[in-house]
């Protein structure tokens, strides 16, 4: 993820699968697995930010693991029949072609991705083929150890908001197992950040919000008046209730209460955080804002700035 995870050894997933995988794959690694899970069968009426065919009947797993053993032996791996499959099976048959290849083969599926693949390309399929969550706490981890572009640290605004509450739950638990210490006192802890942006990003990552769909137009009435007051002081910091609101609304609450910012103040207010020019609790709040209300928005600018980087490459 260039612009969050920007090290040698985890390149930019986001623009990977946008650079390598554009053909078949359209999917951020932060988004959530339930994300991913819908686009293959979408029963919330919800547009899904990850885009992956599956095909219906999909292969066995033991099938899968057969063909992914034929595409990586002899010379050289046929990398689009690794695509064809793993880009090509949601998280939980993935899962089930790890286990199936390593009882079939006596060696795990990501060891054999490793050795036979190089580069990105290589660091890509791995990162897709993870665990959703091992995958997500992973690349969180990368990130808070990256100084530079504050960029960077927008993974944790997608594994935060971008996902469901349980999948972020879930994350945390894998970090917790795979570091020592938890997500939230890394983030809690790191030098390169400072307040009030530090103390947003422990509320995100600590959140677990209402998953269900009431909705109170009070409240959204009386939240959009906060957010207004707040976002137009101009060179004044954003304050507590801005971060209260955004760090533990439900999605449709917070959708009903940035409509009704709209409707009352004639304009969006990611418009209006775009002109806190160098305010950079202003740019981690639009994003968080894009991912928790319309993450296409968001997805769709990963993609556009994936898109430029290649060209410039």
């Amino acid at each position: 993820m260039c612009w969050w995870c920007c090290c040698h050894s985890i390149p930019p997933l986001n623009l990977l699968l946008f650079r390598h995988f554009s053909h078949s794959i359209s999917f951020s690694a932060a988004a959530g697995e339930e994300e991913e899970e819908a686009a293959a069968s979408d029963t919330r009426g919800v547009a899904p930010m990850a885009s992956i065919s599956v095909p219906n009947p999909s292969p066995s797993s033991t099938e899968d693991a057969e063909n992914i053993r034929k595409a990586v032996q002899g010379w050289g791996t046929d990398e689009k029949a690794l695509i064809e499959i793993l880009g090509h099976r949601t998280a939980a048959q993935r899962a089930e072609i790890a286990i199936a290849y390593e009882g079939l083969y006596d060696e795990t599926l990501l060891d054999r991705l490793h050795s036979e693949l190089s580069g990105y390309f290589r660091s890509a399929m791995m990162l897709w083929t993870m665990d959703p969550a091992a995958r997500d706490a992973k690349l969180v981890n990368k990130a808070l150890r990256k100084k530079g572009d504050l960029r960077h640290l927008w993974v944790l605004v997608e594994v935060a908001c971008a996902s469901s509450p349980d999948h972020l739950v879930a994350v945390r638990k894998a970090y917790r197992s795979a570091y020592t210490s938890s997500l939230e006192e890394d983030v809690a802890s790191c030098s390169h950040l400072k307040d009030p942006l530090r103390q947003f990003l422990v509320r995100l990552v600590s959140s677990y919000r209402y998953a269900g769909e009431q909705v109170s137009d009070d409240l959204a009435g009386e939240e959009a008046a906060g957010l207004h007051s707040a976002v137009v002081s101009e060179g004044q910091p954003l304050h507590g209730d801005v971060v209260r609101i955004v760090s533990s609304r439900s999605k449709p609450q917070l959708r009903a209460t940035l409509e009704r910012y709209r409707q009352e103040h004639g304009k969006a207010i990611d418009e209006v955080l775009d002109g806190r020019r160098g305010d950079h609790l202003a740019a981690v709040l639009k994003a968080a804002l894009w991912c928790l209300t319309s993450p296409e928005k968001h997805f769709a600018g990963v993609k556009k700035h994936s898109n430029q980087q290649g060209r410039v490459q």
